[in-house]
């Protein structure tokens, strides 16, 4: 009878795990959930877009904000148009 035992695992492969299968859940886009919200990317609706900007000034990154790449594209041609009609800043205020 051979004798089983367990290896320890390395707090750096520990690490390397928890980085692969991330701590929080997949991100949901919140315009796939929910239709209704489509209607709200207007460059017209600065306060809405706002949230999707950073305290500098730039535009969150879909990684980040868990939008998918459609509402994305719309978001950032949104949010440009929005900076162009001098509704959004293009730089945070320093």
């Amino acid at each position: 009878m051979v004798k089983r035992t367990k290896l320890k695992m390395s707090s750096r492969l520990l690490k390397k795990r928890s980085r692969k299968t991330g701590f929080g859940g997949k991100k949901q886009c919140r315009f796939t959930e929910n239709p209704e919200l489509v209607a709200q990317i207007d460059y017209k609706n600065a306060s809405f877009l706002r949230g999707f900007l950073t305290e500098r000034g730039k535009i969150l990154p879909a990684r980040i904000s868990g939008t998918a790449a459609r509402y994305q594209r719309m978001l950032s041609t949104e949010i440009k148009k929005a900076r162009i009609m001098a509704l959004l800043p293009f730089t945070g205020v320093q």
